[in-house]
């Protein structure tokens, strides 16, 4: 495999080299759970999902570590505010791992419905208190802390006096500066820059823990460094997530890993681009904001229907992970309409018979669907491709074309390695029992339809064709019968 893929870090498509010969570490920012998750959601998670997909068919073996931001943190990237978890829990009168069992729960079944694997670690911030005080023992002792009451607080000038702090984003100390917003009860700090490490807890701070500097809680960004660096080692491959996650958690992530390790963690940092509605970044304030169970029930008034979680999973992966994705009804039912394709073509693979040789490119769509894995995960190209492979089953089903046993095997292979296995479609979601039975009882008002039409009982015949077509079937008479498409 020939994987290239796009480093955040360089700027450029870099040819994957893992660190250790056929092993790769790779870990995602996952959420944190103090609400239902929605559709922002859904795209780093399908994302790293179809990478790991795509490694461990390659052939590697991945440790994916999917981290679990719980409680006990600061809000993003303030040095002050509540913990959005531990707020909740006040509100709600619960007890704050209450809030985050409930909505990990159901975060859990989402992305089960979405198809993502689960990964092979997930740990939580909140089980890792020790060792984040360790690791803020470790910058401290190379002098890239500070202690201010308490609290212990990154040195980002000094940092930057050696090392260059705003790789990840492209920015200057000096552009950070003007951009880092004067926040109330930071005069402890010695530059605006410096962000927190360790907080001291205020009395009325829900979860804390002690450590050598006060009762308080850790700082945002560090969770990230030390759990990679814990279950993954002082240097590994792949560190992703949402593009909004570049500065400043990324950056600081960088930061602390260079001040407690003396060298950079991660090889290759990947990012996937939001998702907008009607332009605009998804978000509580603008009213545009739609849960995955919102998707899924057609709960919400911007939702015209309800849309099946593969229909979700489809319009994500028509785009690129790097290109910004905008919400409509109209593109999510183009993505029902076009995922319905795949799956009746997939359907319509049992019905070919192989001839002697092939009039049709199987091979050439394969290297077509390779080719576009391999560059930088090139996922709607891949649908494309398998798109020509429909149209190919389409016309050998109707007799316009031949295919040899060996290229209907490689056929069936095609969509079920790139269509299923790796961009993790469920092209045959629901041939269960149930499915079984309902094609079946099809396929038998077709037979009695033709026996009817056999018995010139016209009318009979065109009752049953009228009212599987006003169902939403679509019947094809053939010379051997009839086919049926929904």
């Amino acid at each position: 495999m020939a994987l290239r893929i796009y480093n955040t870090l360089t700027r450029s498509k870099e040819l994957f080299r893992p660190i250790h010969e056929g092993h790769v570490g790779m870990y995602v920012c996952g959420p944190t759970v103090y609400g239902d998750a929605h559709l922002g959601h859904a795209r780093p998670a399908i994302t790293f999902d179809v990478l790991y997909r795509f490694l461990t068919y390659a052939g590697y073996k991945v440790r994916y570590v999917r981290n679990i931001t719980d409680v006990g943190h600061l809000e993003h990237d303030a040095d002050e505010g509540e913990d959005k978890i531990a707020k909740k829990a006040r509100l709600e009168q619960l007890e704050p791992m209450e809030v985050v069992q409930h909505y990990l729960t159901r975060y859990h079944k989402d992305m089960e419905a979405l198809g993502v694997l689960s990964p092979s670690i997930e740990p939580h911030a909140s089980g890792h208190i020790i060792e984040q005080i360790e690791f803020v023992k470790h910058i401290l002792d190379n002098g890239y802390a500070y202690i201010s009451d308490g609290s212990v607080y990154f040195d980002v000038r000094k940092y930057n006096e050696k090392h260059h702090y705003g790789k990840l984003s492209g920015r200057s100390l000096e552009n950070t500066l003007e951009n880092t917003r004067e926040l109330d009860g930071q005069a402890e700090k010695r530059h605006p820059a410096d962000f927190a490490l360790w907080k001291k807890a205020q009395p009325e701070h829900i979860m804390h823990w002690p450590s050598p500097w006060s009762e308080g809680f850790p700082g945002w960004h560090l969770e990230c460094s030390t759990m990679g660096t814990k279950y993954l080692g002082e240097t590994f491959d792949i560190h992703g997530g949402g593009m909004d996650l570049v500065f400043p958690h990324h950056e600081c992530e960088i930061a602390q890993s260079v001040a407690a390790l003396g060298h950079e963690s991660v090889h290759y940092w990947m990012h996937n681009n939001m998702i907008t509605i009607d332009g605009q970044k998804m978000g509580k304030s603008l009213g545009n904001f739609i849960t995955l169970e919102q998707f899924f029930a057609g709960d919400h008034k911007l939702l015209t229907q309800a849309y099946q979680p593969m229909t979700i999973r489809f319009f994500i992966l028509q785009a690129h992970y790097r290109s910004t994705v905008d919400f409509s009804n109209e593109a999510l039912q183009a993505a029902e309409k076009g995922l319905a394709r795949l799956r009746d073509a997939y359907s319509r693979l049992g019905r070919i018979a192989a001839g002697k040789q092939s009039t049709v490119d199987v091979a050439g769509i394969w290297e077509k669907c390779m080719d576009a894995m391999e560059d930088d995960l090139n996922t709607p190209i891949v649908i494309s491709n398998l798109f020509d492979a429909a149209k190919i089953v389409n016309s050998l089903v109707d007799q316009k074309a031949s295919i040899s046993q060996e290229d209907l095997g490689k056929l069936k292979e095609l969509f079920t390695v790139f269509g299923e296995q790796i961009l993790g479609l469920r092209l045959s979601e629901g041939d269960g029992n149930q499915t079984k039975a309902y094609a079946g009882a099809v396929d038998l008002l077709l037979k009695l339809r033709q026996e009817a039409k056999a018995n010139k009982d016209w009318a009979t015949s065109d009752k049953i064709r009228n009212e599987l077509t006003a169902l939403g079937f679509t019947i094809k008479d053939t010379k051997d019968g009839a086919e049926w498409t929904l």
